[in-house]
């Protein structure tokens, strides 16, 4: 408890990821440097707009919503709801028994259904206006996976998708934290579902020169933050859903939580639609609110996961603005994204898991393929092998395009009951 503000805390987590659905599972790819990157499989829809991606598991959208909406759901919707039912069986949570409907909100993001959008474009171009699907709209509008969540589960109190691009799961994150604070809510189910890996939507980022190239003989080395070899990103796909509430609430319940979000900031560099501040003063800024919101200071985080997605401009900038805020307090650093790739805003709450198992176990996660890392990126970074540091705070960045930074600083479970064992 900070003050008279409830501690809030996470009580389920599930996931979708290109290294699997099981959280042990994915913290241990993550330790070993298991990468989930492929070559783009032959007969994918994107194979010759991408060399390698990050692909998530095939999931039959007639499993997760039975009957014939089922040919409504856009594949990031299909990944947050497959990602929401192991939050609610993680966490125990039934709507009804455990939490008043009106007293659950939702808040669950994403880019939306553009694979759908671009697939329904294609049939108008080809069959006229009535060969348009009524079902376009459930398909690809951004809100509909928080909505499909909240119809499934009965949630009907506040619900929201927020369009930060990669860093609205981070921001979900961060709207929950809001939402319990302000007592507007008991449970606030919270994440983000992408699904990018589609010609359209790759060929822009290659028009960009955003894509890692080169890569498609050692898909697994293609995404490499900090490292001087670096040559851009690997767009990948997945889903990360926390069921959030208040540390009283859950040791009324009985239910034991994995961690404590301890505070969030919030900043726009207000400098270009794609890339950041070549300073990183406003992701310093931001990371300075998220540890003035939980009452910490630069020497008590242990641990930042960083947002680092491989490419040249924004590793330096996150990288001078860690420097910036942490100076002679720098703290251990890795990025997530050379196992996984970067799945746009899901990547937030992925990493934000992976944060939350480091705290648990004491054992950070090395930025795998760092081989020779870049002079402009002076950091403490973790590279080889797992650090083992038992650590009581971390910090988790997260950053989109349109200059969009949110950081979450998260700590040890405040419940009476921890999911990781002393």
């Amino acid at each position: 408890m900070t003050g008279s503000r409830p501690d809030i805390v996470v009580t389920g987590i599930g996931l979708v990821t290109p290294v699997g659905q099981d959280l042990d599972d994915i913290f241990d790819a993550l330790c070993t440097g298991r990468s989930g990157i492929v070559a783009t499989p032959e007969g994918h829809s994107a194979q010759g707009s991408l060399e390698v991606m990050g692909k998530g598991p095939d999931i039959e959208a007639a499993s997760v919503l039975p009957g014939p909406e089922a040919r409504t759901l856009d594949r990031y919707i299909v990944h947050a709801l497959v990602a929401a039912a192991q939050a609610m069986a993680d966490a125990d949570l039934v709507v009804g028994r455990d939490v008043d409907p009106y007293r659950a909100a939702t808040v669950v993001s994403g880019t939306g259904g553009l694979a759908t959008l671009e697939a329904q474009v294609i049939t108008r171009t080809q069959k006229g206006r009535l060969g348009v699907s009524p079902y376009l709209l459930p398909g690809m509008l951004p809100n509909m996976a928080t909505a499909r969540i909240a119809i499934k589960y009965d949630l009907r109190g506040y619900s929201s998708s927020i369009g930060t691009a990669c860093a609205a799961g981070a921001q979900s994150i961060a709207e929950g934290m809001r939402i319990l604070r302000n007592d507007e809510a008991d449970v606030v189910l919270v994440g983000c579902g992408e699904a990018p890996l589609f010609p359209t939507l790759a060929d822009t980022f290659g028009n960009t020169r955003a894509l890692a190239k080169g890569w498609a003989d050692d898909p697994a080395a293609a995404s490499r933050p900090f490292d001087s070899r670096r040559n851009g990103l690997v767009l990948a796909e997945g889903a990360g859903v926390f069921v959030l509430e208040r540390a009283a609430d859950a040791d009324a319940r009985g239910r034991p939580a994995y961690a404590t979000l301890h505070g969030w900031g919030a900043t726009t560099d207000a400098h270009h639609p794609t890339t950041p501040r070549p300073d990183g003063a406003g992701q310093a800024e931001c990371m300075r609110r998220a540890l003035a919101d939980a009452g910490l200071s630069p020497a008590d985080i242990g641990y930042l996961n960083a947002h680092a997605t491989s490419t040249k401009l924004g590793d330096v900038a996150e990288s001078l603005a860690v420097n910036t805020v942490f100076a002679s307090a720098m703290p251990p650093v890795s990025s997530n994204k050379a196992v996984t790739g970067h799945m746009l805003g899901a990547s937030g709450v992925i990493e934000a898991a992976a944060t939350i198992m480091a705290l648990g176990h004491g054992l950070l996660p090395p930025t795998v393929n760092l081989d020779d890392p870049d002079p402009a990126c002076d950091l403490d970074h973790i590279r080889g092998k797992a650090r083992q540091s038992p650590i009581g705070f971390a910090l988790s960045n997260s950053f989109g395009f349109g200059g969009h930074n949110v950081s979450l600083v998260l700590g040890r479970p405040t419940t009476s009951l921890s999911r990781f064992t002393e």
